[in-house]
């Protein structure tokens, strides 16, 4: 894991300017400051660290991730696939950032399993990570992805998984800040406003826990938004743009 973030995941200051955006423009608004948010597969800490909410939960495989988050966060050393540390129904927000394309679909369930558990009853799963219907040209350049999902095809797994899927962004945002283009706030709130999204390649996905899988376990697809109820064996840490 050292080498992969030496070469493929190295530190880039340009990453927080966009978290920081993509927090006051889009995440500010979809979460509360009386929320319990959890960051699977942090990476860097940049999502995590520039979320205000009453409890922040990050956890990473990646031994030296504790360096770069915020110290009022609770920091976990250790699998997304084991989150046993979490009381049941904890979580409002659950974030996964350019992390399941590293799992196996084995993994990834076992991911989605835990999570309905530890969900509140209006909390949500939000995923962005890379479309394949959109980056199959360069998906592959990062040789730690194993697992290959399309906006279509995440909701569905999803929904197979005891979710119910009521957001689908199919092109939200660039693969990568790895560009000659400036990185600026204002850039980013106008592309998160603009209809049209040149180079987006990075799909969002919102899910929530089904009420009938929710129910017995007690006793959309192009871009939609419909209104919720409320409003890794090894982790590979986040890459790309976000």
């Amino acid at each position: 894991m050292e080498g992969y973030h030496r070469t493929r995941l190295a530190f880039d200051p340009r990453r927080d300017i966009v978290w920081r955006s993509l927090w006051t423009f889009y995440f500010s608004r979809i979460i509360s400051l009386d929320d319990c948010v959890l960051d699977l597969g942090c990476g860097y800490g940049e999502f995590i660290n520039n979320v205000v909410a009453r409890r922040r939960i990050a956890v990473d495989a990646w031994d030296h991730f504790p360096e770069y988050v915020d110290p009022d966060v609770e920091r976990i050393v250790g699998s997304v696939t084991d989150l046993d540390f979490i009381a049941p129904g904890a979580i409002n927000f659950a974030f996964a950032s350019n992390l399941f394309e590293h799992l196996s679909h084995e993994d990834f369930t076992r991911v989605l399993q835990t999570l309905r558990s530890k969900l509140a009853e209006n909390g949500t799963l939000n995923i962005l990570q890379p479309n394949y219907r959109y980056a199959y040209r360069e998906y592959f350049d990062d040789y730690t992805h194993i697992s290959v999902f399309s906006h279509i095809s995440m909701a569905d797994f999803l929904g197979a998984n005891g979710f119910n899927v009521f957001e689908v962004r199919p092109r939200f945002l660039p693969l990568t800040v790895k560009s000659r283009l400036p990185v600026s706030p204002w850039l980013i709130r106008a592309y998160l406003a603009s209809p049209i999204k040149p180079l987006a390649k990075q799909m969002l996905i919102r899910a929530s826990v089904s009420r009938s899988h929710s129910r017995s376990v007690q006793s959309g697809t192009e871009d939609r938004e419909l209104r919720p109820r409320k409003a890794a064996s090894r982790v590979c840490s986040r890459s790309g743009a976000a």
